[in-house]
């Protein structure tokens, strides 16, 4: 083992957020000890694990415990473990740095809510007064470790590996830099001793953390469901006695240790649900699942029968900047009889699911089932069926009873049950008509999301299908071309703003017995009496104008399919659509995004035959084919299509120079 101490410098990020940790203005201070007895919890979870198939790891000791040693004298609490441990390289990549997610919005958030609360400082002219939404914002925030340095001056961390005989001391006064020395360690695990600051230790403290009373209270709030015993010797006084037996004022008092258990150490999933409060839910969520906002919605279920379980799910109040990339791990933790099995068991909820976090514990599992097994084990499904039709039932409570509150879930996540819908075309064991129920989706009407019930139960009856449009917003939507004829008749229409919305439909095909139709795709087919006399005055139209239609399409050559007129403009003079069978426009974007840019949608140039910019295109042809002012009819009227529906001309600068040269007569 290396015998000289070596200094080492914080990573950026650290710094920053220890900076603003020692010089935060925030008064939840307190959930420093949640988040370190958090981490003592994790780490005996680890050793746990890893003694089912390693049992010398614990060296003889199976008793697992937390304890607090609070010194009043020297102004120290320390937090201790005997669990798994750290070695040398493990202690500088969990402490010297931050790897978790979102740290950089965390340090943004905090920085921000800092600078609300000293501008209402400067205007108060005193001590600001932070508001509910950001005077607890450290505590929203699974800081872990790095929550010691806001009660301390120093933190000094001795730990040594289980299996491993080296011990390593860790040691910073969070001046940006920290040491790291070789050390003798009885037992494996892990111990933190913070030196306290003025406010948090001694006469004068604001919280005094060497008191046993403030600790005791403070677990009991934050970590009664631990299920590890949290330790820590109680002196008390009792009067002296004399030798009858009587107390005796003039003797001093005498002095008796104890040693007490502050946790309740049952798992707060297998308490009565009338018991808990949100606010304990709430805390359980932040502490197991090292989120730093409460959760948006959880649900507590025991089931009882053929297959015994208990689960505890929740739904974070913010999703994951990484949720729909593939180095996000879904699942849900695994337990046997309040025992640790697993991390993210991903076979017990759908894909589409994956945004759910929690916990099942069985007592029909075995604790040495391996990942290979619980694919095919039959207890794991029947769980797993179950939850899927909790949580979609529990989800069309949330909609019809809560409806502000689940626009706010479908923000955040509804990309995943479109997702879900889609994927039915490959798993039809996916509740394809219970996800549609969830759906939603902005329309014409008030510019409000509306489900595909609200949708259909308003539709007149003269509407034969359910009409939607795409695009990147509702303002380029309702701009489109192809709006007009659908506008003129007051069918509302389904605004399509994210990629996935289109594939999700495609996938559903109709909804209560109705179809869903692109007004950018296909022929659009109002069904009524007006609309087909429109058709067929404009079929008549296109016989007269064969020829035309024909040397347009040659002079565009293989940027269309096809050149047309068509009855579904109003105002405008041309759209683009698509082709009815194969990708649309929006489709084609997205397979290009997928980096799969070989499904290309078919384009079909559609002419509006009463627009007077149509007449004028008829004496440009009159002039001949190939005369100059028809190809720049063609080429300007295609382009104008491009940037009506979204798209970028092929060539900007050849079309600056036909609009100049057409200008210019």
């Amino acid at each position: 083992m290396e015998n000289e101490k070596e200094k080492f410098e914080f990573q950026a990020e650290t710094k920053q957020l220890l900076n603003l940790m020692i010089n935060s203005i925030y008064t939840n201070h307190e959930i420093f000890l949640r988040e370190l007895i958090s981490n003592a919890s994790d780490a005996i979870d680890k050793l746990r694990f890893a003694s089912l198939t390693h049992s010398d790891l614990l060296e003889g000791d199976s008793e697992f415990v937390i304890r607090l040693t609070p010194d009043e004298k020297a102004k120290t609490l320390t937090i201790t473990d005997n669990g798994i441990g750290m070695t040398k390289e493990e202690v500088i990549k969990n402490i010297g740095t931050i790897a978790q997610s979102g740290t950089k919005e965390f340090l943004a958030k905090l920085e921000e809510a800092n600078k609300i609360a000293k501008k209402a400082e400067e205007e108060a002219g005193k001590e600001a007064k932070t508001d509910a939404t950001t005077k607890d914002l450290i505590g929203q925030f699974g800081v872990g470790f790095y929550s010691a340095f806001m009660v301390s001056d120093k933190v000094t961390l001795i730990t040594r590996k289980a299996g491993e005989k080296d011990g390593w001391k860790w040691e910073s006064a969070a001046d940006g830099t920290y040491t790291i020395e070789p050390c003798e360690v009885a037992k494996h695990g892990t111990s933190i001793t913070l030196q306290l600051g003025e406010a948090y230790a001694g006469e004068g403290a604001e919280q005094d953390m060497t008191s046993y009373w403030t600790l005791e209270s403070l677990v009991k709030k934050y970590s009664d469901y631990i299920r590890y015993p949290i330790k820590m010797e109680e002196t008390t006084e009792e009067p002296a006695r004399n030798d009858k037996g009587d107390i005796d004022d003039k003797l001093p008092p005498i002095k008796k240790t104890e040693d007490k258990t502050l946790n309740s150490q049952t798992p707060l999933w297998k308490r009565n649900k009338s018991s808990i409060k949100a606010e304990e839910y709430n805390e359980f969520f932040k502490h197991q699942f090292h989120e730093w906002e409460d959760p948006m919605w959880y649900y507590h279920t025991r089931a009882e029968g053929t297959v015994e379980y208990t689960a505890l799910l929740y739904i974070p109040g913010k999703a994951p900047a990484n949720l729909y990339f593939q180095e996000y791990e879904p699942g849900l933790q695994l337990f046997s009889r309040s025992v640790f099995i697993m991390e993210k068991c991903k076979d017990l909820l759908p894909d589409y699911l994956r945004f759910v976090k929690g916990l099942v514990d069985s007592p029909d599992l075995s604790l040495n089932i391996s990942r290979e097994l619980l694919q095919q084990n039959h207890t794991i499904k029947v769980i797993g069926r179950n939850l899927e039709k909790n949580i979609l039932k529990q989800l069309a409570d949330m909609l019809a009873k809560e409806r502000e509150k689940y626009e706010k879930f479908w923000n955040e996540y509804g990309r995943s049950l479109k997702a879900g819908v889609y994927n039915s075309v490959y798993d039809p064991d996916t509740k394809k008509d219970q996800l549609a129920d969830l759906l939603l989706f902005m329309t014409s009407k008030e510019g409000k999301l509306c489900t595909l019930k609200e949708y259909t139960d308003r539709m007149p009856e003269s509407q034969k299908a359910i009409y939607y449009a795409t695009g990147k917003d509702k303002e380029a939507i309702e701009h489109l071309p192809q709006m007009e004829a659908v506008k003129d008749k007051g069918f509302e229409v389904m605004f399509l703003l994210d990629p996935v919305d289109e594939f999700c439909l495609e996938a559903l095909q109709e909804y209560a017995g109705k179809k869903f139709q692109s007004l950018s795709r296909g022929d659009l087919d109002l069904g009524d009496v007006e609309s087909e006399t429109s058709k067929k005055e404009t079929e008549d139209i296109a016989k007269d104008n064969e020829t035309l239609l024909k040397d347009f399409k040659e002079v565009l050559g293989e940027k269309v399919n096809e050149v047309k007129l068509t009855n579904r403009l109003k105002d405008s003079a041309v759209c683009l659509v698509a082709g009815e069978y194969g990708p649309s426009f929006a489709m084609e974007q997205a397979f290009a995004m997928a980096n799969a840019p070989m499904f290309k949608a078919q384009r079909i140039l559609e002419l509006n035959p009463k627009h007077k910019l149509f007449a004028k295109l008829q004496e440009a042809h009159d002039q001949g084919k190939d005369s100059q002012d028809f190809k720049d009819f063609c080429a300007l009227l295609f382009d104008q299509a491009l940037l009506l529906d979204g798209m970028i001309p092929d060539d900007p600068a050849a079309l600056a120079q036909q609009i100049a040269r057409m200008m210019a007569k």
